[in-house]
């Protein structure tokens, strides 16, 4: 640390750690001219367009199986229904708006298909399945060589009391439950889970370390303060994950080195 030119450790307060902030990159001088080129290719394109161009090329919806024996439903009707489910859950549209407009689809039919084909384990494994293609489509000479790192961090969405999972948030304010996201380094989400308001956000943190199902090496993890703690900075070094926490207060810490001439 006294090495670090980006860090000063100021008199006041009893020794205030302040970090300088990074430099902007410069702009690359083909961005303008990528992003034109995007939107006279592709304007407007819709989220349900691309929902169904991405199961078009990865066919992610054969993860959705009924536990019936027999299945009544022919492969073309399923994916379309199924298509239109995860899109009015996902975007919280609702099936009912989202077959209103809509010929040959009724509220009765997404019903149907949401309660027989889509369950936890099957999204889980529909998202792993998306993330793995993209990973594997990145080009080097592009987007670099493949990441290790991942964040996560969890956010607040209100909820009905009836929901056996709501609580009040002493911090936010309000009813509702958090939702826990792992994130790679380029912005795409290997794993989410549901959780209460006032559970560990160190149970979630290592949950997702450890039953992410995607092809990728976690093995460097971002997370704020309430992600942390000295039995997460012991699994994680057991299990052979880097724990790297934005701590609130480190001036009021105090901190030791690893060892003698560090």
């Amino acid at each position: 640390m006294p090495k670090n030119k980006g860090v000063r450790i100021q008199t006041r307060k009893h020794g205030w750690i302040s970090v300088s902030p990074v430099e902007a990159q410069p702009e690359p001088p083909n961005l303008l001219k990528l992003k034109a080129e995007i939107t006279r290719r592709w304007p407007l394109t819709g989220l349900l367009e691309m929902l169904k161009e991405t199961d078009l090329r990865v066919n992610f919806t054969e993860q959705f199986e009924s536990a019936a024996t027999r299945e009544n439903l022919d492969r073309n009707t399923l994916q379309r229904r199924l298509l239109l489910c995860l899109y009015g859950l996902g975007t919280n549209t609702g099936l009912k708006r989202v077959c209103a407009g809509i010929d040959n689809e009724n509220y009765n039919n997404l019903l149907y298909v949401k309660r027989h084909y889509i369950h936890k384990e099957h999204l889980r494994n529909a998202i792993a399945k998306v993330v793995n293609a993209v990973l594997r489509s990145r080009l080097e000479t592009v987007w670099g060589e493949g990441t290790s790192a991942c964040a996560s961090d969890s956010k607040k969405f209100g909820a009905w009391d009836q929901n056996l999972m709501t609580e009040w948030h002493q911090r936010y304010g309000g009813r509702g439950v958090m939702i826990y996201w792992h994130v790679e380094k380029k912005s795409v989400c290997i794993y989410s889970q549901l959780k209460t308001c006032s559970s560990s956000e160190v149970a979630s943190m290592l949950e997702g370390l450890l039953r992410h199902n995607t092809e990728m090496k976690v093995e460097r993890n971002y997370v704020d303060t309430h992600g942390q703690s000295e039995i997460a900075f012991a699994f994680c070094h057991l299990l052979g994950f880097n724990l790297m926490p934005r701590l609130k207060r480190i001036g009021a810490q105090r901190l030791y080195f690893p060892e003698v001439g560090t």
